[in-house]
């Protein structure tokens, strides 16, 4: 059993709380799922697209107000509870309108992916 608290243990690994890249072991380690505690200021933003998605994501809205951009629609974060469940192959970018908290569950847990800044892909 693990207990903590998603904003505290979220800051010590870029809002990952739950994923493959925890120890192995760990009750928060899995190769099924990933959660973010995503705590994001107002105007951070993913200004290029992620290509290549091989996960299905299901972002929930906390607090805030927070755009994802999809191909030929944007979709708007607004009310507490606002979701929008993004499935493989959906390319996105991302920004947050207001300081926001956005609460992401990905599956599978994929190791090696990661978005790299300043790659044109």
């Amino acid at each position: 059993m693990y207990v903590g608290n998603a904003g505290e243990d979220a800051a010590l690994d870029k809002g990952w709380i739950l994923g493959h890249f925890k120890e192995a072991g760990s009750p928060r380690h899995s190769e099924d799922v990933e959660i973010k505690w995503g705590v994001h200021r107002r105007g951070e933003e993913r200004a290029r697209w992620a290509r290549g998605e091989v996960r299905t994501a299901l972002l929930v809205l906390v607090s805030g107000r927070f755009r994802v951009e999809r191909p030929g629609r944007s979709v708007l974060l607004e009310k507490q509870g606002d979701y929008v469940v993004r499935g493989r192959g959906v390319d996105h970018p991302w920004v947050a309108e207001e300081d926001s908290v956005v609460l992401t569950v990905r599956r599978p847990s994929v190791p090696g992916y990661a978005v790299v800044e300043g790659d044109p892909r």
